[in-house]
């Protein structure tokens, strides 16, 4: 079994927004994940998303999104992003997967073999070029619900597994400075951390290591529209 990330689809099927309005780079840019995932993924694999799925604001929009998916291999784990406004109550999401190849998380966890995924939105953190002082509180409430997940995973855990913490927005700043995030998965020993939501020309590094955890940005532009090779048993 191999695991895998990529994050920030931003499929409009339902919704009137294109994302090539972002850059000759997006066009046809679900049709180059699709082809990346039909050349990588088997059916015993799975697939992280890391947020923002669909620009859909409806729940049924969400979901006719999330189903354009049905047709790719592999176990696909979603948290949700800071434009997943059509994810409206988790049992509802829930309810609505295709299949049960389709599992969403929500301050919780689920655990596949070894491997243990523990999965909440998070937030922008300080020193953020986006972090103001009315962030302040949700940043706080959100490690808040992140501590959930962890916990969770904490209980569903036994010697071997592997935990990986699976968060829409980059659990720290570019400078990698310790946040209430980068604490927590230190804390309950996380190895792996996929994480998205960052888009454009800005330095981010896709892969850091900071004490004793490799961290995976897998926003789809950044990753050129190809998933990210997290991890496979026995590496």
């Amino acid at each position: 079994m191999k695991i895998y990330a990529v994050s920030d689809l931003h499929l409009s099927g339902l919704a009137d927004k294109p994302m090539n309005v972002f850059g000759e780079n997006w066009e046809g840019h679900f049709e180059k994940i699709k082809s990346d995932w039909g050349e990588k993924v088997t059916d015993g694999d799975v697939v992280l998303i890391a947020g923002d799925i669909s620009w859909g604001m409806k729940l049924e929009e969400g979901l006719f999104d999330v189903r354009s998916l049905a047709s790719l291999k592999g176990k696909k784990i979603f948290v949700r992003g800071n434009h997943d406004f059509w994810w409206s109550g988790i049992s509802r999401v829930r309810e609505g997967a295709p299949d049960s190849s389709f599992c969403f998380l929500q301050n919780d966890c689920v655990k596949i073999g070894k491997y243990i995924v523990a999965g909440s939105r998070g937030w922008t953190c300080p020193g953020s070029a986006d972090f103001t002082e009315h962030d302040e509180k949700l940043y706080r409430r959100e490690a808040e619900r992140f501590r959930l997940a962890l916990t969770a995973a904490e209980k569903a855990r036994t010697e071997g597994d592997e935990l990986i913490a699976l968060i829409h927005y980059p659990p720290f700043n570019v400078k990698k400075e310790d946040t209430l995030f980068t604490a927590l998965f230190e804390e309950f020993g996380v190895s792996r951390a996929v994480f998205g939501h960052l888009h454009g020309s800005g330095y981010f590094p896709l892969r850091t290591e900071k004490n004793g955890i490799t961290y995976y940005l897998t926003s789809c532009d950044k990753a050129r529209f190809c998933l990210t090779e997290i991890c496979s048993d026995g590496a």
